[in-house]
């Protein structure tokens, strides 16, 4: 099994980490952070600068972390939230089906994470040489629950954040092919399609 966790380990850790410097820096053909701007904007996550710096670090540390098996509770929690508030905020309408822009993807990003928690990132990984393991049904709910909460909290906040001066005065003009590619009939991370 440490083998097994090692490779769930490092395969949705190394995708978090894709789609957090898609984010961040337009790697791996991503829209970078004006783009992820653009779309926080469109969800309503203001100030849409800082939601798109705090999803795309999110991704890239908490991803970093899972796959080297460090913090892993603290790992799942953070992208549980992360993936928490791509469902809210984009999939949910689509239904839960990735081949019409569900969340099913997320879902399962999720359940994946926190089974990582419950039980551990096995014998290889920064956690077990460091001793610093920290495994368990509790430690599995408790990252479930944060990430949950956090997700909510974080959507909360940016309700009621003002529009940025560049969407107010977009409001009439059409929407850019960065947002209409955020919104699109896309699997996963809405972010990452390329326009």
């Amino acid at each position: 099994m440490s083998v097994g966790r090692l490779v769930a380990r490092t395969v949705i850790g190394g995708l978090f980490i894709g789609h957090g410097t898609q984010k961040l820096f337009g790697w791996f053909g991503g829209s970078g952070r004006a783009g992820t701007e653009a779309m926080m904007e469109s969800i309503g996550m203001r100030p849409a600068k800082v939601h798109a710096v705090l999803a795309g670090t999110t991704e890239t540390v908490g991803g970093s972390l899972l796959a080297a098996g460090l913090a892993t509770p603290l790992a799942s929690a953070a992208l549980t939230g992360v993936m928490t508030t791509a469902i809210r905020k984009v999939h949910l309408p689509n239904g839960p089906w990735a081949a019409n822009g569900g969340w099913e993807y997320n879902a399962v990003l999720i359940a994946a994470v926190t089974a990582l928690a419950e039980t551990g990132p096995g014998d290889l990984s920064l956690d077990r040489l460091l001793r610093t393991e920290r495994s368990g049904p509790p430690w599995a709910l408790a990252a479930l629950a944060t990430g949950v909460g956090t997700a909510f909290l974080t959507m909360e906040l940016g309700r009621r954040g003002r529009p940025s001066t560049a969407a107010i005065a977009e409001t009439t003009a059409p929407q850019s092919t960065v947002v209409e590619a955020a919104h699109g009939d896309t699997a996963g991370d809405p972010t990452t399609t390329e326009t």
